[in-house]
């Protein structure tokens, strides 16, 4: 049910980091925020953050939630079956339930390897690994949806997150950090507080069928990174690893088979969104200061 130009009431499949992310910055705003997650720790650490807490598994519940809310964010990944996210909601959406805006969360997977060259929203999708081919899925199954239902949904391509408590500085500190070397390898990142800006952004400016890159203004070298960190620090250097190098974990290295620049020029535009930290230093010193 729309529920026209007052406070956002936000529902997100997805309680983790930046479902919660986007939630505070919602309710800061004088909204209301839901998030499902099917763990009772989370749904209690939500509901202590403001949150409304839905077992996703509880179909009454999850249908309830849905009906009420005006902006509906999906952020859980798919799996071999698709979107779970479309699973559990499609049934939830149409007759006189269509919320105002509907954002589906992707990755920048979908892009696949430019070899160091940028990449666009309307470029062909070329995904190189099981993870991106199934984001492309779930995106079509998405626009699918929003056409045979006439839903406002909007894509949102992200790259690698880090944010507090999920930084390069906290590899340091742990001693898990390494400087992984693929020469001419460049990709981007966000911070998550800048992904929920611009999903609040869109949500001002919805379009049916938008498909937008959020992502800083710096692609840079991840083992350029991981030396500034250490030296903000004041550590020294972590040990330097080839990417292929057992040592890289296997959800680590999927960052490094693709190399691209990416464009966030179509959210600037549209959505008039700029990002608060415009490359990494900006981000981590955000970090630090948040420390002290």
């Amino acid at each position: 049910m729309r529920r026209g130009d007052g406070p956002t009431r936000l529902l997100v499949f997805g309680g983790g980091r930046l479902g919660r992310a986007t939630a505070r910055l919602v309710r800061r705003a004088g909204g209301s925020a839901a998030a499902t997650s099917r763990d009772a720790g989370r749904r209690a650490a939500l509901e202590a953050e403001g949150v409304t807490a839905v077992d996703p598994a509880d179909a009454p519940a999850l249908a309830r939630a849905v009906a009420d809310c005006s902006a509906l964010l999906v952020t859980a990944p798919p799996d071999a079956d698709g979107c779970p996210g479309l699973r559990a909601l499609e049934p939830c959406l149409g007759g006189d339930v269509w919320p105002d805006w509907i954002g589906y969360v992707s990755s920048t997977a979908v892009y696949g390897d430019r070899d160091g060259g940028w990449a666009f929203e309307d470029d062909p999708l070329h995904a190189a690994t099981l993870q991106g081919a199934r984001r492309v899925r779930a995106e079509r199954a998405w626009l699918e949806i929003a056409q045979g239902l006439g839903l406002t949904v909007q894509l949102f391509r992200l790259p690698a997150l880090y944010g507090p408590g999920r930084s390069p500085f906290d590899r340091l500190q742990d001693g898990s950090a390494r400087r992984v070397r693929k020469p001419g390898q460049v990709f981007n990142r966000i911070h998550e507080d800048d992904a929920a800006r611009g999903f609040l952004a869109s949500m001002a400016r919805p379009r049916p069928g938008g498909i937008y890159t959020l992502c800083d203004d710096e692609p840079s070298p991840a083992d350029e990174v991981v030396e500034w960190a250490a030296a903000r620090l004041g550590l020294p250097p972590p040990p330097e690893v080839d990417w292929t190098d057992p040592a890289v974990s296997d959800e680590m290295r999927r960052f490094y088979r693709d190399s691209k620049r990416l464009s966030n020029a179509r959210a600037k535009a549209e959505l008039g969104w700029r990002p608060r930290y415009p490359s990494y230093r900006e981000g981590l010193e955000a970090l630090i200061a948040r420390q002290t």
